[in-house]
């Protein structure tokens, strides 16, 4: 088995980027899922509530993160690393509230106009310390702006697997993993404790269920009722469907498409 792809999220809810290489650390790997989008009230905004967030797509470069409209590739910005402004503002993922670092009020204004929604950019500068939930941490971590977890694995066969009872096959970007494995049974990532990527470690801490976003086309941004409808006929444990894993991190930092990836379980 090999480490076939690497996403990262930079911007929650909006397109990814697939990556060759990347740092991995404690909140998740380098630059995912630091910057994220939210309400007057400080509340995220996501693609379960506003689908249209698919349409904008960022891109890694030397001096920051470029976004623009798929749509619409000259409608575009440029979001600095390290914002400019040190406002702060208190911000609220799920049951979590922290602070969020203010951007740039232009900046805001331009994805309020794209979004149809009067919404802020906030940054998740490393002093913010947003706790793992203690029943899946190991070691007291912190996560970004993730939805709770900072690492999503899913396994290539598993995704060929639900493709092969779908009419239309979806691609992998409906489900939103940070690694996706070659190799191995369809959803044998379900049986392992611990992955190993390259010299990385991670522990497997638990299923992750899947929302309405996976319905959501990223192209387009419309939506139906496949794959969860599948899904939910043979991925389903206590009202919720299953399809992924959730990891922590635990040690080393370089990771590349085309390491060895094993599992092992904590006997061995």
């Amino acid at each position: 088995m090999h480490l076939k792809d690497i996403f990262i999220y930079p911007i929650k809810s909006l397109g990814g980027i697939r990556v060759d290489e990347s740092i991995a650390g404690e909140r998740g790997l380098q630059y995912d899922r630091r910057w994220m989008l939210v309400n007057n009230q400080g509340k995220f905004l996501s693609q379960r509530t506003h689908p249209n967030m698919a349409l904008l797509q960022v891109e890694l470069k030397k001096s920051g993160l470029r976004v623009f409209h798929k749509q619409n590739r000259d409608n575009e910005i440029l979001i600095p690393f390290e914002p400019q402004n040190s406002n702060m503002m208190p911000v609220q993922i799920w049951d979590d509230e922290v602070e969020g670092q203010i951007v740039d009020s232009g900046l805001s204004r331009w994805f309020s106009s794209q979004l149809g929604i009067e919404c802020n950019l906030v940054f998740m500068p490393s002093k913010v310390r947003r706790k793992v939930d203690p029943k899946y941490a190991v070691n007291a971590e912190t996560v970004s702006f993730a939805d709770g977890m900072p690492y999503l694995l899913i396994g290539q066969a598993s995704l060929d697997d639900l493709n092969s009872r779908l009419e239309n096959p979806v691609p992998m970007n409906r489900f939103r993993p940070n690694l996706v494995f070659a190799g191995g049974r369809p959803y044998e990532e379900d049986e392992w404790e611990e992955l190993l990527v390259g010299e990385a470690q991670f522990r497997i801490v638990k299923p992750c269920a899947r929302c309405i976003i996976t319905t959501t086309d990223q192209e387009s941004s419309n939506r139906g009722k496949e794959p969860l409808k599948t899904l939910a006929t043979y991925r389903k444990v206590k009202n919720k469907v299953l399809f992924g894993q959730n990891m922590i991190w635990i040690k080393g930092e370089e990771i590349r498409t085309g390491a060895p990836v094993r599992f092992r379980n904590s006997s061995e």
